[in-house]
This record gives structure tokens, sequence and C-alpha cells, in this order.
């Protein structure tokens, strides 16, 4: 059974067109948000404004008034939230409201009353009104505590909207990474148990073969074959299971591989295995595995013709490994995608070679896994780092 090839692209395509929407569709929420909060912060600071207008011109009448004045006395006093200082026109302060009690009532209170007023003069906030003896007292004012607090509030309920979208993909994405673990888990413990009893079977026929006389090169052969897929029965039991790492020449696994591989693939695809004989922590089976898969790949991507070069660099306290072909290369945007579960750029196939390449490296030998280089019709090199 295989998945179409369109069918496939079209699901990254999708997702990949969601993620898009959802980010369009909260930067639109953000924008509306701060547009509506700072539309209702300009009508408060106007209204603020003409209340400070009020109170000067309460003040002025004040000082010209010889009749009932307890009128306009109750508007000055009941300004109960705006901060202002009225001064003369010496810039002497006379009065203040509104102002921080705790630094008004301490020793620093003159300072604090200067810094203040300065900065008032510098966000150019200020009535001017005249008196009755000819002179001119203004009244400098600021935002009251409570539209200060509104022109935050619209960032701070991004802060906690985008704090509560992140823990949820986090939460979403720990859950589907243990949804999948659970899959990948089960679907290798069930390989390895159907391909239990027909190989066992198959090592049994070849002693037949061997009692009849058959051909001894063919034999050869066909144990080969066995032995290929007992290590194949190996590695798909050891999903799940915690590997055991063992300290190892990784360019002797390399070398021993590809023996193995230059017997089953064309004759025109060089292999040369370079490098310094660096020793690293790795469960052999799992890591040939890793290297059997990007190695296919790349012999797939140069159409059975070309070169693949494995470079080993011992660089304490790591092991860089890259593997360089000369194939169709891959887009830059699609460098993380090539390794997510049922991507490939095949006709045929399930594209799990590279996600199971990804996740034997990461999740069992703690190291790294990605695609370093590559130039459409020129070659890809593939990093994998280890840990010495």
């Amino acid at each position: 059974m295989t998945i179409g090839k369109s069918t496939r692209m079209n699901i990254y395509s999708k997702k990949q067109v969601w993620k898009i929407a959802l980010l369009l569709f909260a930067v639109i929420i953000g924008i509306l948000s701060l547009w509506y909060t700072n539309d209702l912060v300009k009508e408060l600071k106007q209204e603020e404004e003409r209340k400070v207008k009020i109170w000067a011109e309460a003040t002025s009448l004040l000082t010209k008034s010889e009749g009932d004045i307890s009128f306009i006395f109750s508007v000055i006093q009941n300004n109960k939230t705006i901060p202002v200082i009225l001064v003369d026109e010496n810039e002497h302060i006379i009065s203040f409201n509104n102002l921080d009690s705790a630094k008004i009532n301490s020793k620093k209170r003159d300072d604090y009353l200067t810094d203040l007023l300065e900065d008032m003069k510098h966000e150019q906030r200020f009535i001017s009104f005249p008196l009755s003896n000819g002179k001119e007292n203004t009244i400098y004012y600021q935002d009251s505590v409570l539209l200060t607090r509104l022109n935050y509030y619209p960032y701070i309920q991004l802060g906690v909207l985008a704090l509560f979208i992140f823990i949820s993909y986090l939460a979403f994405s720990s859950s589907r990474k243990a949804e999948q673990n659970q899959v990948w888990v089960g679907m290798a413990k069930e390989t390895a148990h159907q391909l239990g009893t027909p190989l066992s079977s198959l090592i049994a026929w070849l002693e037949y073969l061997k009692l009849k006389g058959t051909d001894e090169k063919m034999v050869d052969e066909i144990r080969k074959d066995l032995n290929r897929l007992e290590i194949i029965t190996e590695r798909f039991s050891k999903i799940g299971a915690v590997p055991d790492l063992k300290t190892t020449n990784v360019k002797a696994v390399f070398e021993n591989f590809t023996v193995y591989l230059e017997g089953r693939i064309s004759k025109n695809v060089r292999i040369n295995v370079l490098g310094d004989d660096a020793e690293a922590a790795i469960n052999v089976p799992l890591f040939e595995w890793v290297i059997e898969n990007i190695c296919k790949n790349a012999v797939d991507a140069m159409g059975g013709k070309g070169s693949l070069v494995i470079d080993i660099n011992d660089n304490h306290p790591y092991v860089y490994v890259d593997i360089t072909d000369t194939g169709k290369g891959i887009p830059s945007n699609k460098f993380k995608t090539v390794f997510q579960p049922g991507y490939t750029s095949k006709k045929r196939g399930w594209g799990l070679g590279l996600s199971l390449a990804k996740r034997i490296i990461e999740n069992y030998h703690n190291g790294k896994i990605f695609v370093k280089s590559s130039e459409l019709d020129k070659g890809t090199t593939f990093r994998i780092v280890l840990s010495k």
C-alpha cells in the first residue's frame, strides 16, 4: 500500500496554510484590540483635558467672584483622579492634587515635586489662566492612574493571551508527541513480532537448501539477506526500549555498512568514507538504520549516478558526520519538513525514513540531525552530531 505523493504534499500544504491563517487571525485580533483601546484612551484623555480646563476656569472665576463661590469650589475639590500642580507666573508651586502620597510625605518631597513638574513641562500638558490682578497662573497635569493603566492594558492582555497560547501549544504538542511515540513503539514491536515467525522459517529452509546441495554462492547470498532481515528485526525490537550505547569507532561502522550498500546499488554511484577514526557512544544496529535511510535516500536523489561522500570529524566533545550527495537537492523551506512523518518527494513510499532517523539520533543518542546545506540540482549535505 502506498500514499500518493500529491496527497502527502497536500497535507503539509494545508497545515502550512492553517498556520499562516491562524497567525493572521491572531495579528488581526491584536491590531483591533490595540485600535479599540487606543481610541478609548484618546477619548478619556480628551475628557480629562476638558476637566482640567473646567478646573482652570473655575479657579480663574474663583479669584474674580464676589458672590457665592461654593459651586466653583466644589468643581475644584471634586478632581480626585488627575495629577495636577498649580504654579504662579514665576513657576513657583502654589498647590497640587492627586500626587503620590508616599512621596509627598517623604523627606524628598521637594525633589519629587520639582522632577514631576519638569516631566509635565516636557510633556507640554498645561493650561494657563488669568487672575483678577492681571497676573497669570498655570496648571500642569498628567494622565490619571486609570488612564495610565488603560494605556498598558492591551499589551498586558496580548501578553497574557500569547502566554496562554504558548502554554496550550506546549501542552498539545507534548500530548501529540506522546501519542506519536505510542504509535511508533506499537508499530515497531508489532513489525518485529510479525517478522519473527517467517524469518525463523526461512532460516530453516536455508539449511534445507544446503543439505540439498544448492549452489554455495547462492546460499551465501541468501544468508546475507537473512542476516540483514535479522538486523532489521532487531532494530524494530529496540524501538521504545532504552538502547545500550557503547563507545564505537564511527568511521568503521560506515566502512562496514558501505561494503554492504555498494553491492546493492548502481555501480555508477561512488562512495567515499573520509575523516577521522572518531569514537562516539552509539547503538550500532540503530545507528546503521539511520545511515541506511540517509544513504539510500541520497542514492535515489542522484538517480543511481553520482558521488556520496561521508566525512567524519572528531571535534571534542562531539563527533560531526557530514553525508553529502550530488543529487537533486532540497528547497530551503523544506529543510525541517523532510523530517516530518509522511513527507516524501518520491512517488512511492511512506516517507518515514528521515523521521525515524531523527527519532533515533535525537531520542536515543541525544544527538542532532539536520540539513546542513543544499542546492537544487547540485546536492545535499546532512549533518549528524553525536556525543563522545
